[in-house]
């Protein structure tokens, strides 16, 4: 049998049984605080002359949160970063950007406007990431509702109905319309006498022909909750023929996007910040003392008494600095190739942590011709590789928009994507996307592609471990090695949000006030208080 890790357990939890059952077994799972959000770590103030001092490595999102919160706790910071701009994943593009893919440097030709724009990596805010959402309010970074699912957008499958594209509603109400239906005869047919008394047998029968929109004899023969073939507004509703059963159980879309809104991170409302998800990290550079040291690769890391020592690299000479404690916002698959003194034990926990591979593209459309069709915001699915089209909830009505014309996320299908040419990246998605909209490719100015796997300083997006190496190794990895602490999501339970990020950092500063008890016993000098 196949090991599953708990992360791809919960994923199939979520498609099995939704929010809920999500919810309730990362809960049981201890995956997830069951209690509010109380904020950012208060950490513990030196008493002490002596000013302490902090090396940051890596300027993605957890690295900036623990840089803030350690200068407001007095300490000196120095953030390190190998690219040539802070934000990590969090990435937005716009007109004359560079994506800095390994070989292949993209500049964004999207028309210098300032709703023409694109979130390569995170570009959505679940309310319950209550971390991420401190920080936005805090630090004054507008938001607005992001429509993270629409159910007059798209099913498109080459292999079922045709080929035909699928609204989602007409999917959505069909199978509950059959479910509700199964259920209406199995209740009938007294297959639930020995669990139910008679009054709730009879409660089921109503509550599945109110569910499902069932005949009084019990039959489901179409709902107007999918639409009309006519006129609503003017004639009587006259419903879609159903969705044959069988065609239904062979379309790939009930074990896809049929459950997609339900997942726990796709509770809507859901946000974005108003102009691009990096409005969150120009909000933490504003508020920074220090702006981070960029195209700087780190090269040696080692602790030494009393702290931790980085070398890095910057304009072709080599820096060394240190500092009471470190806290490294490297991917962990980049630390095979960077000098250390870790014990064995974490340096093979760091080994065994492998890359994610993420794919996205984006197309800059001359029409938003999908809000003829009803789709404002939301996810068109389909059984090609693309996998999905969003399409913008923001600027409704405006002349043009930036449509994401491909997300894939498993390593096989993206790293198809990765091997492609530019030309030939955006022509395969155009292809998928003329399937759902036909004459889609008509509509496309320009586009570009994110090959996370490919982009320098960062060759993966989110990050997976074998069943095996999780158990010997994650916990480890969250502890301290000496003074030096990993953070990022890749140290949390939620790899690939920001929320996962910000909490690897909360957990590295309550780590980090034990580690300054303790220091502060051991040389009998400076008493810290909270």
């Amino acid at each position: 049998m196949q090991n599953f890790t708990r992360r791809q357990f919960l994923s199939l939890v979520g498609a099995a049984g939704g929010t809920s059952a999500l919810l309730k077994t990362s809960l049981a799972l201890g995956l997830m605080a069951d209690v509010n959000y109380a904020g950012p770590v208060s950490i513990n103030a030196p008493t002490s002359n002596k000013k302490p001092t902090a090396l940051i490595l890596g300027a993605g999102i957890a690295g900036l949160a623990t840089a803030l919160e350690l200068e407001r706790a007095g300490f000196e910071c120095i953030i390190i970063e190998a690219s040539f701009r802070p934000g990590g994943r969090n990435l937005t593009v716009r007109h004359g950007d560079k994506i800095d893919e390994m070989g292949n440097p993209q500049i964004c030709q999207f028309d210098q406007q300032e709703n023409l724009y694109f979130n390569c990596g995170p570009a959505r805010i679940p309310g319950h990431h209550r971390r991420l959402l401190h920080y936005c309010r805090t630090l004054n970074v507008p938001l607005q509702i992001k429509a993270n699912s629409c159910k007059l957008a798209y099913f498109q499958d080459d292999k079922t109905f045709g080929g035909k594209p699928i609204r989602q509603i007409e999917y959505h109400a069909d199978v509950r319309g059959l479910l509700s239906e199964l259920v209406w005869k199995s209740a009938n047919a007294k297959h639930y006498d020995a669990l139910l008394s008679e009054e709730d047998v009879a409660k089921l029968v109503k509550f599945a022909q109110l569910h499902g929109d069932l005949s009084e004899s019990g039959q489901y023969l179409g709902t107007e909750r999918a639409g009309a073939t006519n006129d609503r507004m003017l004639q009587f509703p006259t419903s879609h023929q159903p969705i044959e059963l069988q065609a239904m159980l062979n379309s790939s879309f009930w074990h896809g996007g049929l459950l997609g809104a339900e997942l726990y991170d796709w509770c809507e409302p859901l946000m974005e910040p108003i102009g691009g998800m990096d409005a969150v990290v120009k909000a933490f550079l504003r508020n920074l003392k220090k702006a981070p040291l960029l195209n700087a690769q780190v090269k040696k890391i080692y602790n030494v008494d009393g702290g931790v020592e980085v070398t890095f690299e910057q304009g072709g000479r080599y820096h060394t600095v240190k500092a009471d404690y470190c806290f490294n916002n490297i991917p962990a698959y980049f630390m095979a190739g960077i000098d250390n003194n870790f014990t064995q034990q974490y340096q093979a926990g760091l080994n065994s942590i492998k890359r994610g591979h993420l794919f996205k593209i984006a197309y800059q459309m001359k029409e938003r011709f999908w809000e003829k069709e009803g789709i404002y915001g939301g996810i068109s699915y389909s059984a090609d590789p693309i996998t999905q089209i969003w399409y913008p909830s923001h600027d409704i009505h405006t002349a043009k928009g930036i449509v994401l014309g491909a997300y894939t996320w498993e390593p096989q299908i993206s790293a198809k994507f990765e091997a492609m040419s530019q030309t030939e990246r955006l022509q395969a998605g155009a292809a998928s996307g003329n399937k759902i909209h036909p004459g889609f490719s008509q509509f496309i100015e320009n586009g570009i592609t994110i090959p996370w796997a490919r982009i320098n300083h960062q060759m993966g997006c989110g990050m997976r471990m074998d069943e095996e190496d999780f158990l010997a190794y994650f916990e480890l990895l969250q502890q301290p090695e000496g003074r030096h602490l990993m953070i990022g999501d890749q140290i949390s339970h939620h790899s690939g949000w920001q929320e996962g990020a910000l909490a690897s950092s909360e957990q590295a500063l309550q780590q980090l006030n034990k580690l300054l008890v303790m220091h502060s016993q051991q040389a009998g000098g400076g008493r810290y208080v909270s």
